[in-house]
């Protein structure tokens, strides 16, 4: 990678953020585009965790890191707090890449 291109890359990101800002006082989405922002977060997350967690260069693996993801989710379905299912995922990723 290029200094020029990492440059463009930089002013691009920052042109894109300002340009948000600025459209934001202005610009008003209706109720369905409202919507649709506040699902889209989410599910760009979760396909984010989905792809960290099974990605082993273009073949699927199944790990400690799956483990550790899957014992987190198990954690936080019964209302743990956020500390605690830190605690448990990581734990648990420890204690199998340890094995």
């Amino acid at each position: 990678m290029t200094w020029w291109l990492l440059g463009g890359l930089v002013a691009g990101c920052y042109f894109f953020k300002i340009s948000g800002v600025l459209a934001a006082g202005t610009l008003r989405l209706s109720g369905s585009g409202q919507s649709f922002l506040v699902y889209l977060t989410p599910a760009v997350l979760s396909g984010l965790i989905i792809v960290q967690t099974f990605d082993g260069g273009g073949s699927l693996t199944v790990g400690a890191l799956t483990a550790g993801v899957i014992t987190g989710a198990a954690a936080t379905w019964m209302k743990a707090p956020l500390p605690a299912v830190l605690l448990v995922a990581s734990a648990t990723t420890a204690v199998i890449r340890l094995l």
